[in-house]
């Protein structure tokens, strides 16, 4: 049987270990460094795994031969629903294992668990999301050094190899229309290379241009085609009319271009949005995931205890 004495004895011990424990929660740092570590890199790795398997997915819908395969559009659409997925399944996945690791301090309220917890979900995204962005930034970086180096070295050799043409020595200025203007004459052809007609063409095109609209003057109209005729022995009206087409095809192939880079600039823009919207729910998510975490670690202490 337990005297007296000892159960006072009991009680005081229980007092001084039940003192102790809190003064260690008190000097113990709330982050748990470890979990989150753990869990931002389950995140990069479940990424990376999916991303490839996206890859291996996307190539499977596309085809280099006409009319096989899946449209732009519908490889568009699948490749801004994969990114969603990607980072809720690795935010979640990443959140949950931040808050199940995190180690608790048992001497909280519910409210600061909670907190703690989705605190932790929410540092592994963080966490996870700066990393591969910094290693997308410098993979990124490294290849369009590597493209500009490789330029650099093609055109110094082209250069090098390539001997000046005649009337393309040195480098040109605006003032080189007005130096043609100057010595145009009657009949453009006369001892003149063809390399010189076509660069004076070239500057003239280029001279023309406003808001990527060729509109020819038409003094500069008259002397391209008498060009023209000169070179294919064909009449002022035959050659002023081939002129026309040739300007109207530059302009058309212009606006094509300019709707295609107004094309692309809408696509980026809205997988720019898509991302960073889907971003904004996998903070959530990871959030979310690691108070479940917590939840799950909390439900196994009190089984144990049991």
């Amino acid at each position: 049987m337990v005297s007296t004495s000892n159960l006072a004895g009991r009680d005081s011990a229980v007092v001084i270990i039940e003192d102790d424990l809190a003064r260690d929660e008190l000097t113990r740092s709330a982050v748990s460094w470890g979990a989150i570590f753990v869990g931002a890199l389950a995140a990069a790795a479940v990424t990376v795994i999916l991303v490839v398997l996206g890859t291996g997915l996307g190539l499977t819908m596309v085809s280099p031969w006409a009319g096989m395969g899946a449209s732009a559009a519908t490889v568009g659409v699948s490749a801004l629903i994969w990114v969603v997925v990607v980072q809720w399944l690795s935010s979640g996945l990443g959140g949950f294992l931040a808050g199940r690791l995190r180690t608790k301090l048992i001497r909280l309220h519910t409210h600061e668990v909670f907190f703690r917890d989705t605190a932790h979900g929410f540092a592994a995204w963080s966490l996870a999301t700066v990393a591969g962005a910094v290693l997308f930034a410098l993979a990124t970086a490294h290849g369009v050094g590597g493209a500009a180096r490789g330029a650099a070295d093609a055109a110094a050799i082209a250069s090098a190899s390539a001997p000046p043409a005649a009337g393309m020595r040195g480098p040109g200025g605006p003032q080189d229309y007005f130096v043609d203007l100057l010595l145009r004459t009657t009949n453009p052809v006369v001892e003149v290379s063809k390399l010189d007609t076509r660069a004076e063409t070239k500057r003239i095109l280029e001279r023309s241009t406003q808001d990527g609209t060729i509109t020819l003057a038409p003094e500069d109209r008259t002397y391209i085609a008498q060009m023209v005729a000169a070179r294919t022995a064909s009449t002022q009206a035959d050659a002023e009319t081939r002129v026309d087409q040739i300007v109207t095809q530059l302009n058309e192939a212009e606006q094509k271009a300019r709707a295609a880079a107004d094309e692309a600039r809408k696509r980026a823009a809205q997988l720019a949005i898509v991302t960073a919207l889907s971003m904004v729910i996998g903070a959530f998510i990871a959030a979310a995931a690691a108070a479940l975490g917590g939840r799950a670690r909390d439900d196994q202490e009190i089984f144990f205890r049991r």
